[in-house]
């Protein structure tokens, strides 16, 4: 008998490439995936353990899904993910509606779980988590967007970051090996994708573990040879590991986007060396500087931890100025969230949360406005635009190489032709939002 599926991915990037492998072995196993939970036999909630709110999130879905074994024809709920892996006696304990917890490292074993599972067992299968990279199953996309996909590099974290607890759900950084990455992108090249991104805990150590160097500037350069690709983009660029060699590549390679996302998660020396990490405010500016130098069309994205334990009004505004002065052109504000398991939790005083709040609006206020000033001084300026979304007669939203789906901004484009989705066009300009772009197609003709 043949049964229907249905994953529900939560979290991150990383996350999605899970689920959509775990639709790959599904499917090389007969079974049937459906995009729905009411016409769905078995659910797998692919869950996000990380900080409070992804385990708020994780936790009320699973109650929603659950109800469909009441009122649907769901026979067997799986959660699997790192919060399966943190949490599964918890879980086993609380939700007897669940049948089956999958940790991060089983992925590969989804299909014996779920046999098990439809046997009437309850099965946990947890640990296992610096399994090797499955480098040969086929991932299928779970999205409607095609023309972009993730392709995941490494997994694991070995940066032991006092704040995180990917480590002891991810396992040790693994990376993989280089001929597998650039054969599944030239199977997305092959069917149809533009824009491939580049994802793992920390990009910039990729290679380290296998090749014995940091081996990102030459995957990019083997990446820029393929056919049919247009953009590259690079996610998780850790500031500690950021080589010279690594700028050439991205300055070098013509589709490699002019985009790095680098999470500095501060800037006082103290504050980063309570969080272990492994670079300092003088060696943070000293890449913005360069990047900045040998690539003048670059945009900076980064990441900021407000409230961790320990910080003082005078390291905030430290940090405040910082920001004012570098005008990042993307900034993401996280107020610290304390995760048990993680030595950071036990750092002494911790932040009263009403100040953590308080200080991420100040710095996304700071940021609003710097966004407004750079946005204004693209008007008139010409951008190759990646269409994603038709909302309107005439109106479509987009992309430009400035933007990572999902967490920066977007241009509105006007056209009076129909565009094509997942198609590029060239687009002037002529109007500014906040974090968002209005402009009109150059030449009216889709490419």
């Amino acid at each position: 008998m043949s049964y229907n599926i249905s994953i529900v991915s939560l979290g991150c990037s990383k996350n999605l490439v899970d689920s959509e492998l775990m639709m790959g072995i599904l499917k090389d196993n007969n079974y049937r995936l459906t995009e729905t939970c009411e016409d769905a036999d078995i659910i797998i909630i692919n869950t996000c353990g990380f900080i409070d709110k992804a385990k708020e999130e994780s936790i009320d879905t699973i109650l929603e899904c659950a109800q469909y074994k009441k009122t649907g024809r769901c026979k067997v709920l799986i959660v699997s993910g790192c919060l399966s892996e943190r949490y599964q006696e918890e879980l086993l304990k609380e939700l007897p509606e669940v049948d089956g917890i999958v940790g991060t490292g089983n992925i590969n074993k989804i299909v014996e779980i779920i046999e098990e599972t439809l046997e009437g067992n309850r099965v946990i299968k947890i640990g296992n988590i610096d399994v090797d990279y499955d480098e040969d199953t086929v991932r299928i996309s779970s999205t409607s967007t095609s023309y972009s996909s993730y392709i995941k590099i490494a997994e694991g974290c070995d940066n032991l970051c006092t704040y995180c607890i990917i480590p002891k759900l991810r396992g040790k950084y693994r990376s993989r090996k280089m001929e597998s990455i650039i054969k599944e992108a030239k199977a997305l090249a092959d069917n149809g994708t533009k824009e491939i991104i580049l994802i793992a805990q920390d990009t910039t150590k990729y290679g380290e573990d296998i090749y014995g160097d940091y081996k990102l500037p030459e995957l990019l350069n083997e990446l820029n040879k393929i056919d049919g690709i247009e953009w590259i983009r690079i996610l998780y660029l850790y500031p500690d590991t950021f080589t010279d060699e690594l700028i050439e590549s991205i300055r070098d390679n013509s589709k490699v986007v002019k985009y790095v996302d680098i999470p500095i998660q501060h800037i006082n020396n103290m504050v980063l060396k309570r969080m272990n990490r492994n670079t300092s405010k003088e060696m943070i500016s000293e890449l913005i500087i360069k990047l900045r130098k040998e690539i003048p069309d670059i945009i900076i994205r980064t990441t900021i931890i407000v409230g961790f334990p320990g910080e003082t009004q005078e390291q905030f505004n430290e940090l405040y100025d910082y920001i004012k002065n570098m005008r990042f052109d993307r900034l993401g504000v996280f107020t610290y969230s304390k995760e048990e398991g993680t030595p950071a939790a036990l750092l002494t005083p911790q932040v009263d949360e009403n100040l953590k709040i308080e200080r991420q609006e100040k710095l996304m206020k700071l940021q609003q406005q710097i966004s407004i000033e750079k946005n204004q001084n693209k008007v008139r300026k010409v951008f190759k635009s990646l269409i994603e979304e038709k909302i309107e007669d005439s109106v479509y939203l987009g992309r430009t190489y400035m933007d990572s789906p999902e967490i920066d901004g977007l241009i509105y484009v006007n056209s009076d032709k129909e565009l094509r989705i997942g198609s590029f066009v060239d687009v002037e300009v002529r109007d500014y939002l906040e974090y968002d772009l209005i402009g009109d197609v150059l030449d009216e003709l889709s490419k």
